[in-house]
């Protein structure tokens, strides 16, 4: 796949809420994913698996999922954005709006870093 296609297709399954399916099918076995800081877990992982792990922890920790926006993709080389804007009540911690910038490299077909800002 060409990164405009990684992009649209992980854009067209996030809006569904299959990100089971994003990280199943667009994303490299040895994948690295950075946060901005540690507010939902380790700030760095590496790894499909600790990828799946980390996305499930988070589910985990979500008591409400109330909306979520997701923007087009803006790509550039083999690299991609988006803004998410998601509204969700977090177990002891409450309702809040968190928006973010999700950025993505792709190699040969296939998501090898994921990087958050928010």
């Amino acid at each position: 796949m060409t990164t405009i296609e990684v992009a649209n297709k992980l854009v067209e399954l996030c809006r569904q809420g299959n990100i089971d399916e994003v990280q199943a099918t667009l994303y490299a076995e040895d994948a690295q994913s950075i946060e901005a800081n540690e507010m939902m877990g380790a700030r760095v992982v590496i790894g499909l698996d600790a990828i799946k792990g980390k996305a499930a922890a988070f589910q985990a920790g979500v008591e409400a999922f109330h909306s979520a926006t997701i923007s087009e993709p803006i790509v550039a080389g083999n690299s991609f954005a988006i803004t998410w804007i998601m509204d969700a009540t977090f177990i002891g911690r409450g309702r809040m709006t968190i928006e973010e910038v999700c950025v993505y490299q792709v190699k040969d077909g296939k998501i090898v870093l994921e990087q958050f800002f928010y």
